[in-house]
């Protein structure tokens, strides 16, 4: 029993870092990024520059615990393809902060987060098919990057000449 509970601790805290490392990476692309950010034409319905990194940080946690939520039920085994699918949209979602604001390619980084959007709503629902729980534990970071997908494309819309 003992072994368990350590078992399920340390696979919880492994599925939090592969969360936050993928954050970590992205967070590096935005160091300096609040002038860049306040430099940009946004729309009204744009969130303050303080908003993003509470709300990417409540998503973080949520989404390791869904993943955690994944693997402690179903294990590699059964749920493998949730699980790889997860671990494939991590990346991704790191490598838009670069696209954005660090290179600075609008039309790049909104393709880019078109897929990823795509990629976590496929992860949602294979979350949601082995425990409904994790599912629904990803639908905040779903509406999130819906959200961030329309502003990723305004905020490109809105200024050609300094997001190409």
């Amino acid at each position: 029993m003992r072994n368990t509970a350590v078992k399920n601790a340390l696979g919880l805290l492994a599925w939090l870092a592969a969360c936050f490392a993928a954050a970590a990476v992205g967070s590096l692309a935005s160091i300096g990024s609040g002038s860049f950010y306040s430099e940009l034409a946004r729309p009204v319905w744009a969130p303050p520059a303080w908003l993003f990194a509470p709300a990417w940080t409540v998503l973080y946690l949520l989404m390791g615990i869904a993943a955690w939520m994944v693997w402690k039920e179903k294990g590699w085994r059964i749920a493998g393809g949730a699980l790889a699918l997860f671990i494939i949209q991590l990346p991704v979602n790191a490598l838009w902060t670069w696209l954005f604001f660090s290179w600075r390619l609008g039309a790049v980084s909104f393709v880019e987060i078109l897929g990823l959007l795509v990629l976590i709503i496929f992860t949602m629902l294979a979350f949601w098919r082995e425990r409904p729980v994790a599912g629904i534990l990803m639908v905040p970071y779903v509406a999130w990057v819906t959200y961030a997908t329309a502003l990723t494309y305004a905020v490109w819309r809105l200024n050609p000449a300094l997001l190409g």
